[in-house]
């Protein structure tokens, strides 16, 4: 669920606060307008005298409006100005690249060193603060998870930095918020909030190189891989250094595959190996059409293993 008003992160509840606040505020001004306007409508000769009185007339179209907007506006300046970040360093910081159409996700260390790389699959500590640092290096895109903070841009030579702290465990779809061409709306991922030590659980599980495979019927799918797809993609441990596409060394732990678009699993990476073009059209990766089907089985075992 993708909802604004269903906070689960401090950002995103005092972006839910000042929207209940704004929502009453005018639902509250639209009812006393209905009321005037009953009054004047289908009220007594007395009551029309006295709504038409030039001092209440001032009073309502002037000063009411001046005085009740004016008091919004103060509410909305000084609780906007909480989501600014904190100037103590995060616990985590995570690089989020906008690619075509895909997230490149890239775990630093506290001097800004890359530690690892994945994609579209972004896992967090909860009660801790997250710092995002949001860049594009094509068109602008937008980084929003809704239930845990507001949207920011993510705009070509620039550097945003969003701050983000989980409240709680769970799965969080995030999306791209600004149209950035045809697969747009098949640009998406996911957050996972983890405990703090699950977390460095993951991170020390993501940091290791891709495992031997355990199994002699995944060295043809591995064969076939550093044939056709180590030009464009990495797998750490493997000669495989492609860095046009996103790293797979660990894509069998994945929840999706394509940014979101498929369940991630044998039949659908065989899927998107063979007809990506057809599932996402324009995206950067060919259709490999020409393998059979036991090449793509055993290719898309093989990145299964991948965990």
């Amino acid at each position: 669920m993708q909802s604004v008003l269903h906070p689960n992160g401090e950002g995103a509840g005092r972006i839910a606060e000042i929207s209940w606040v704004m929502f009453i505020g005018a639902g509250i001004i639209f009812l006393l307008v209905m009321i005037l306007l009953t009054l004047v409508l289908y009220g007594t000769p007395r009551a029309k005298r006295r709504l038409g009185r030039r001092s209440l007339v001032v009073a309502a179209g002037l000063a009411f409006p001046v005085a009740v907007l004016s008091a919004l506006l103060a509410y909305n300046l000084k609780a906007a100005s909480s989501l600014i970040g904190a100037d103590e360093p995060p616990a985590v910081r995570i690089a989020v690249i906008g690619e075509m159409w895909w997230w490149r996700v890239q775990y630093l260390d506290a001097d800004g060193q890359l530690l690892f790389e994945t994609a579209n699959d972004i896992r967090i500590p909860y009660g801790l603060p997250v710092e995002f640092v949001l860049r594009s290096d094509n068109v602008i895109h937008s980084f929003w998870v809704p239930r845990l903070a507001g949207k920011l841009d993510m705009i070509p030579g620039h550097v945003n930095r969003l701050r983000v702290q989980a409240s709680e465990a769970g799965l969080f779809r995030g999306q791209c918020a600004e149209y950035c061409g045809a697969q747009h709306a098949k640009m998406m991922f996911d957050v996972q909030a983890l405990s703090p030590a699950g977390f460095q659980r993951w991170m020390t599980a993501q940091r290791q190189p891709a495992r031997e495979p355990a199994s002699a019927s995944l060295y043809p799918g591995r064969r076939l891989f550093m044939q056709a797809c180590a030009q464009c993609h990495t797998i750490r441990g493997t000669r495989a250094a492609g860095t046009l596409g996103p790293d797979l060394t660990h894509i069998g732990s994945r929840r999706s595959v394509a940014a979101g678009v498929l369940p991630n699993n044998i039949g659908t990476l065989a899927g998107w190996i063979a007809d990506s073009q057809h599932i996402k059209p324009g995206n950067q990766m060919p259709s490999f059409k020409h393998l059979s089907g036991q090449d793509l089985r055993a290719l898309a075992q093989y990145l299964e293993s991948l965990e």
